[in-house]
């Protein structure tokens, strides 16, 4: 039986390479998806040990990059089977919503909240050919509209908030695809910091039990901890 394949972008370190590096266990063909070449290339090498990656330059921003990364993907492989939109950034300066710049905040969007549907947009054929598909949007509690805002990082937050409503149209849109948003809680990570109250294993629980083992009647929900959890 052909593996199964699952495509993680951000993968070359944190959530994203742990998340990679245990569906690589599960028996997926894992494609590592990153911008940088030589961390994407790096990340391989070590995700290789737990089973079968292969590195997928991508980046989630732009669109000719996400346009060759499909062209490049059906090279290797006639299916997707799980998407897991992990890339995201904090940008510098994000500090308070009076004063961060347009700029800061499209920036921010383009990213975090665009790039995840535009990612899936490029690759829903690929997806569709799957038997049960399966898409990941890696979110965050900072993004809930109930009690989410406490002035961290607005921008960074406020994309995480249009995320889920990416998650919630896809999944109306898509209605035999599992599609969820997840929050893999403070993790420590380049992004979440040394200070942060869980590890990446923790952080990459719900994101693989979501690609893996979930319902696939389980869609259109926001998850932390197995559990939903309100928008």
């Amino acid at each position: 039986m052909e593996n199964k394949t699952a495509l993680v972008t951000g993968a070359n370190k944190g959530i994203g390479y742990e998340v990679a590096r245990q569906l690589a266990g599960k028996g997926f063909h894992v494609f590592v998806g990153a911008r940088n070449r030589d961390a994407g290339r790096k990340a391989v090498e070590t995700i290789a040990a737990s089973g079968k990656a292969t590195f997928l330059e991508i980046d989630v921003s732009d669109n000719a990059s996400v346009t060759a990364a499909v062209r490049e993907f059906s090279k290797n492989a006639g299916r997707l089977d799980v998407l897991v939109n992990n890339a995201g950034i904090i940008v510098d300066g994000d500090d308070a919503i009076l004063e961060i710049s347009n700029e800061l905040l499209r920036k921010t969007l383009e990213t975090n909240t665009l790039g995840a549907l535009r990612v899936t947009r490029a690759f829903v054929l690929l997806l569709a050919k799957s038997k049960a598909p399966r898409v990941v949007n890696v979110s965050s509690g900072g993004g809930q509209l109930t009690g989410g805002a406490d002035g961290w990082s607005p921008a960074y937050c406020i994309s995480k908030t249009a995320l889920n409503g990416v998650t919630s149209q896809l999944a109306a849109a898509l209605p035999k695809f599992a599609i969820n948003s997840v929050c893999p809680g403070w993790v420590r990570t380049d992004l979440g910091g040394r200070n942060a109250t869980r590890s990446v294993e923790e952080g990459a629980d719900t994101i693989v039990w979501l690609a893996t083992d979930a319902p696939q009647k389980l869609t259109g929900k926001f998850l932390r901890d197995r559990k939903e959890i309100p928008w």
